[in-house]
């Protein structure tokens, strides 16, 4: 797998450094921390949107609403209720207003209408987004730089990277190190390559992740990871540094939670309120 960034190899920085997270002065109300809309969430699939705002919700972000189907906003509401939502319609009206980052795609689905709504969501976007799940298997393959008009985090696991590079995930997971490399060249944007010691890139910086734990590898996980990165770019840091905080961040909860109670019993639902403590 051809890599760009290998015949770069000066350019790129390794980083170790893991960003602090945003501050939180003494004089801020919710606005301060940025408001995060997620477009998210499906009929069977309403508990990834759920987890996405969880996370988010604890790594900070002052405001989070969903767009979603009108017959799930009310359970939506109950599940989370420091949440807000308003009603997906084909047009999306009023999802990029007040909105200071998106996450886009977790529990979507796949059908013509989610993925005229992706397409129009990541073109013409002025803010930030994280691109999952749904989103990413909606911009498959990629073959050239994505027409956006902001910066996008995408955030793949093996099998999704394989189907942006055309590819099988055996290939991605055979050299993860060029296979990110290979999806920054062709998206021209950051990406989290998720997994065993995820890898973040941007082109001129990798970062290759040290927390976590096989206890993670289980359904939900990345949702709640999409929703923390999103509600990072929401307060204002810069797509690689919310990157680099949230998988870090996302590990060391699951390794918090895996040494209280095992990595077996591990599940998507113990991880925000497990990462609102290594934030401390």
């Amino acid at each position: 797998m051809y890599c760009v960034l290998a015949d770069r190899a000066r350019e790129v920085k390794r980083v170790t450094k893991i960003p602090a997270c945003p501050l939180r002065p003494t004089d801020a109300h919710k606005g301060t921390f940025g408001t995060l809309t997620l477009l998210a969430g499906s009929e069977g699939m309403l508990g990834a949107a759920i987890l996405a705002a969880r996370g988010a919700l604890r790594g900070g972000v002052g405001l989070c609403r969903a767009c979603l189907p009108a017959k799930l906003t009310a359970p939506f509401t109950v599940a989370v209720p420091a949440a807000t939502t308003f009603v997906r319609t084909p047009t999306l009206r009023g999802l990029l207003n007040s909105s200071d980052a998106l996450v886009v795609g977790p529990g979507l689905g796949t059908g013509p209408e989610a993925r005229k709504q992706v397409r129009q969501v990541v073109r013409t976007s002025r803010v930030g987004m994280v691109l999952d799940a749904d989103g990413l298997n909606l911009s498959a393959p990629l073959g050239r730089a994505m027409v956006a008009a902001a910066p996008v985090v995408l955030t793949p696991h093996p099998g999704e990277a394989a189907r942006l590079l055309g590819t099988d995930s055996a290939a991605v997971q055979k050299d993860r190190r060029a296979a990110v490399c290979e999806l920054v060249a062709q998206s021209g944007q950051t990406v989290v390559l998720k997994g065993a010691h995820s890898l973040v890139a941007d082109g001129t910086r990798l970062y290759e992740n040290q927390t976590g734990n096989p206890g993670m590898s289980t359904g939900g996980t990345g949702d709640v990871l999409a929703g923390l990165m999103g509600g990072l770019l929401a307060q204002g840091m810069d797509p690689f540094d919310a990157a680099v905080l949230a998988v870090y961040l996302h590990g060391k909860a699951g390794d918090l939670i895996a040494d209280r109670l095992s990595q077996s019993g591990l599940t998507a639902e113990d991880l925000p309120l497990a990462i609102a403590e290594v934030m401390k």
